[in-house]
């Protein structure tokens, strides 16, 4: 077990996405986020997994958070940097997942 946290990278495209979701759940994501990630990213659990093929944008793990889970934040985990970068974060409707308002398949 590292002991070391890992540096969050966030891209640039993770403030106008999350820009589509509410206000009200900005600081669960963020702190869904720094409680699941800064150790062990890469160790999945139930509400962290890896994807079976990586996203369009490069990301190799999917993290649920919310409430019921409704919200997916993607990253990928570089162990050697000791950094895990957060690519991308939308919400699940249904079936349906929506990342800066227009919908995406994975």
């Amino acid at each position: 077990m590292t002991t070391n946290a890992y540096r969050l990278i966030y891209d640039t495209e993770f403030v106008p996405q999350l820009g589509y979701i509410e206000r009200k759940y900005h600081s669960a994501i963020r702190t869904a986020i720094e409680n699941s990630l800064l150790f062990e990213p890469d160790r999945q659990n139930r509400n962290r997994k890896p994807l079976v093929r990586p996203t369009a944008w490069g990301a190799r793990w999917e993290l649920r958070c919310g409430e019921n889970n409704e919200f997916r934040v993607f990253y990928s985990v570089f162990p050697d940097q000791n950094e895990v970068h957060i690519l991308a974060v939308g919400k699940k409707v249904r079936e349906q997942l929506y990342i800066g308002g227009k919908e995406v398949e994975l």
